[in-house]
């Protein structure tokens, strides 16, 4: 019978597997999927679910509360303001367990944990995702982005203009006449001399 036996012990101690509990669920809020054993996604996700149910919550007990177990300040803002309102609607099932098979070296059972996330936040980072592909490839043939700031005020504008009419200075190639010429060098034994 497993009576008392309410979580796995991943053959830890208690430090040990708390802090590797903590960082998972740091790395899964952080990146909004992470890849991990089975064994220790399946102990995550409980975790996890009650910092987003703590994090919906939202007042300044929770945020304590949630701020003591996430390892990153940055990380638990994003779990306050980004992710929480993505669940406002729903009642539990914020994770996912997606198993990918069998590790090579020691046949682990793998899985991805992943936060659940509706049509729309798929579509989006879709998008997102393609626009920065497009623009890394543009990038690299050495084309220009699309869009280019505009100055705000007429005095960034003439700033701007002032800075473009400037004459650049020790260019030699485009016939720049304004730009000085370097002086003229000697050898001599003891190394360059300039005359």
């Amino acid at each position: 019978m497993r009576h008392r036996k309410d979580h796995r012990k991943l053959s830890r101690t208690a430090s040990h597997r708390r802090a590797v509990l903590r960082n998972l669920i740091t790395a899964l809020f952080q990146y909004e999927r992470i890849e991990t054993t089975v064994a220790k996604a399946k102990e995550s996700r409980r975790l996890a679910e009650r910092m987003i149910t703590f994090a919906k919550r939202g007042d300044l007990a929770a945020r304590r509360h949630v701020a003591r177990f996430v390892m990153k300040p940055d990380v638990t803002h994003k779990l306050f303001e980004t992710i929480a309102p993505w669940y406002a609607e729903r009642n539990g099932g914020y994770t996912r367990i997606v198993r990918i098979g069998r590790r090579l070296g020691d046949a682990g059972e793998t899985a991805y944990l992943e936060l659940v996330k509706s049509a729309e936040q798929k579509e989006t980072e879709r998008k997102d995702r393609i626009a920065a592909a497009e623009a890394r490839e543009k990038a690299l043939k050495g084309e220009k982005p699309a869009k280019k700031s505009k100055p705000k005020t007429e005095a960034e504008a003439e700033a701007a203009a002032a800075e473009a009419e400037k004459p650049k200075r020790g260019r030699r190639k485009g016939g720049d006449e304004t730009a000085t010429p370097a002086p003229a060098r000697k050898r001599t034994r003891t190394g360059v001399k300039t005359g």
